[in-house]
């Protein structure tokens, strides 16, 4: 399955990460933007409702403000987390940018680190299949103290 989408940077094809993701039609070099993130604008009040509804796409912008980024006219819903991200979301002027952290090659699937928090990290498994993988879409900050709940939890099924 793939998608035809215009983007000068993605192709969007099926990925072994989940479902579909973005893939590099040319390469990429690091610092590029790639594709904006867009949705429909939510106020905090909405976009809480969203999230606990279970709605992944929710984009927080600044205080006032969230997007909600499960439109069909959003391409860069495709792109998958990945804990050995290629890329990285950045919010400027209330606009969120995917943009390269490093070189990316042609055929490559650009990922991004999805930054959840620690809270919700056991409902978010990742399947990013890297050699650093977590096994959950959190930040790389929460690292240290996923591995000691992950070893805990081991401990409590012995």
């Amino acid at each position: 399955m793939q998608l035809q989408v215009e983007n000068k940077y993605l192709s969007f094809q099926e990925s072994s990460i989940h479902n579909v993701g973005a893939y590099a039609k040319c390469d990429i070099r690091k610092g590029a933007r790639i594709i904006e993130y867009i949705g429909r604008p939510l106020t905090k009040k909405k976009a809480t409702k969203e999230l606990v509804d279970g709605n992944g796409y929710v984009f927080t912008i600044n205080k006032h403000f969230d997007i909600d980024g499960s439109v069909e006219w959003n391409p860069a819903r495709f792109i998958n987390h990945g804990c050995a991200a290629n890329a990285e979301s950045d919010v400027m002027d209330d606009r969120v940018w995917i943009s390269a952290i490093k070189k990316i090659k042609k055929g490559e699937e650009v990922v991004y680190n999805y930054n959840y928090d620690l809270e919700d990290a056991f409902e978010n498994p990742c399947n990013c299949g890297a050699k650093e993988c977590m096994g959950y879409m959190v930040g790389d900050e929460y690292w240290p103290k996923l591995k000691k709940l992950i070893n805990k939890k081991a401990k409590k099924k012995k």
